[in-house]
């Protein structure tokens, strides 16, 4: 194999590559050598089949399959002799006029990492912003927690439904005087005022009696999840079975024990533990981003532009599917386009300070154990049906990049967490809506007496490299598209190790209708159910 250099400017190299007739052919005789004695052919005795007639059968084919892999060996010792770091998947492209037989020029084009400068870490300082939990806190999040255990007693016959009480009915829904899929149903609870229905039916509800038949007239919302129905004015007749109201939960021993608790006490010691693994999270949110901040605003390298866009890609798929959801689309894609350089200027943030960070946990030895990555892998699977998941873990066993793609997100809170041990960390107490400000701010600095910055316009806190407007809004909306580190900070792994997909991904059980909408549409005019309330867990298990 010959080996030329054609480019080398920047992070991108490209090279032309000769592979000889000679090699091929090679390939192509020691693989017939191999196959011949395997081959059955009539008129011949097992393993006697000559290989001059195994060629002249499937002699293209292993010319074409020696020529695959001769590329693939190709890539492999270039990369190896030339000592490169490829950013992404090299492109290869054959010459034009190239022929089976002869010699193959092919040229390969790539992408190398940077050399990521030795970081600077011995100079980060960091701010805790601490929220502790007050008895207030904690009565509040009982009442609620009570309030969720609310349940509803059947009515006096004349009395009329109002908001809050629980309304069980048939109903049967027409448009233009015709039933629709999904219109008709018995024995529906709903809760009058709980907003579970579409605006203006609930309303409605308001005065009726148990054994009343009554009428609801409304229109469906222009952006209803049904096609069929957007924008349709619609008639419910309504058969009203029963009307219960709701009756308080009370604060006392009696609503610890239905909960199997020993105790009031022991409840209130569960939320209060609950609190504070929030207010935790929020604290080490901020303080991630705080981090984050300074090593963007601290380390500037070249970062390679197919990374980049790689990741920019998914940050702008995600908020193209959200504003698909919002109710003026065109408005709201025409809102993205015009913060386009913003978002391109976010990914390649999260790119260098997922190299970054990679560079840190490399020098210092930071792994993600063997143990912890088959947690990763049992945990990811939950989320495809049962008949799925195997197939899933078997995907992530064979494919390397799936697996990092997997272990990149506990990879870089690892690093985080080493870093927050290495700068020098002051603490102050905070209110927790402080905090969750400071988290949605621009600059995340929560002002007040003594923190030292003037509060004013100009307070010359440190810019961050993100841009500020764009940051707050990646913030909220590319945290839903990735379950990386996007909702605590912006350094994912490597673009790189996002690309890989199996050949045959398993169906998530959302997808293969469990748990969905019935087939029949039965669902079209309910709401989704809002989940129970839920035990609460010990601070430790949460």
């Amino acid at each position: 194999m010959q080996t030329v250099e054609t480019l080398n400017e920047g992070l991108k190299r490209a090279y032309q590559v000769i592979i000889t007739a000679q090699e091929i052919e090679a390939r192509v005789a020691a693989e017939i050598k191999r196959v011949a004695p395997q081959m059955r052919m009539p008129g011949f005795r097992p393993g006697k089949v000559p290989g001059n007639l195994v060629r002249k059968m499937h002699g293209p084919a292993l010319t074409q399959e020696a020529l695959n892999s001769s590329i693939q060996e190709g890539i492999q010792q270039l990369v190896a002799e030339q000592r490169l770091r490829p950013a992404m998947q090299p492109a290869v492209s054959l010459a034009d006029d190239y022929e089976l037989g002869k010699d193959v020029d092919i040229k390969i084009e790539l992408e190398v990492l940077p050399d990521v400068p030795a970081p600077a870490i011995d100079a980060l300082k960091l701010e805790r912003l601490v929220v502790p939990v007050s008895d207030a806190a904690v009565d509040a999040q009982l009442r609620r927690f009570a309030d969720q255990q609310k349940r509803h007693e059947d009515a006096p016959s004349a009395y009329q439904a109002a908001t809050g009480d629980q309304v069980i009915m048939d109903f049967a829904g027409k448009v233009n005087g015709i039933a629709f899929d999904g219109g008709t149903g018995e024995d529906m609870a709903i809760e009058i005022g709980s907003g579970q229905l579409i605006p203006g039916f609930e309303d409605q509800l308001i005065g009726v009696k148990a054994g009343d038949d009554h009428v609801v007239n409304v229109t469906f919302p222009a952006d209803y999840q049904v096609e069929e129905l957007k924008a349709k004015d619609a008639v419910f007749d309504l058969k009203i079975k029963a009307v219960r109201r709701p009756v308080a939960t009370s604060i006392d021993e009696d609503l610890a024990t239905s909960l199997g608790l020993e105790s009031l006490e022991q409840l209130r010691g569960l939320l209060k533990g609950q609190l504070e693994q929030e207010h935790n999270g929020l604290t080490r949110t901020h303080m991630k981003r705080k981090l984050l901040d300074q090593l963007a605003a601290g380390h500037d390298f070249p970062v390679p532009p197919s990374m980049v866009e790689a990741e920019f890609q998914q940050i702008w798929a995600q908020l193209e599917r959200e504003a698909d959801s919002e109710a003026d689309p065109a408005a709201a894609r025409a809102e993205m386009d015009a913060e386009r350089a913003d978002y391109q200027a976010i990914a390649e943030r999260r790119v260098r300070l997922g190299l970054l960070l990679s560079e840190i946990g490399q020098a210092n030895g930071i792994e993600v154990s063997q143990q912890e990555m088959n947690r990763l892998v049992a945990q990811a699977a939950q989320q495809y049906s049962p008949q799925d998941r195997q197939r899933f873990i078997e995907y992530v066993r064979q494919e390397p990049m799936a697996a990092a793609q997997l272990r990149a997100p506990l990879y870089e809170d690892k690093v985080v967490d080493w870093l927050f041990e290495k700068a020098e960390v002051s603490e102050r107490e905070v209110t927790r809506e402080a905090l969750e400000a400071a988290i949605e701010s621009d600059d995340g600095h929560v002002h007040g007496p003594g923190c030292g910055h003037d509060h004013d316009d100009g307070d010359g806190h440190a810019a961050s490299a993100q841009p500020a407007k764009a940051k707050a809004k990646a913030s909220a909306k590319v945290a839903k598209a990735k379950g990386d580190s996007t909702a605590e900070g912006d350094a994912p792994e490597p673009a790189a190790t996002k690309k890989a997909k199996p050949a045959a991904k398993p169906v998530p059980a959302a997808e293969s209708g469990e748990g969905a909408v019935p087939a029949d549409g039965a669902a079209a005019a309910k709401p989704t159910r809002k989940a129970a309330a839920k035990k609460p867990k010990p601070a430790a298990d949460a």
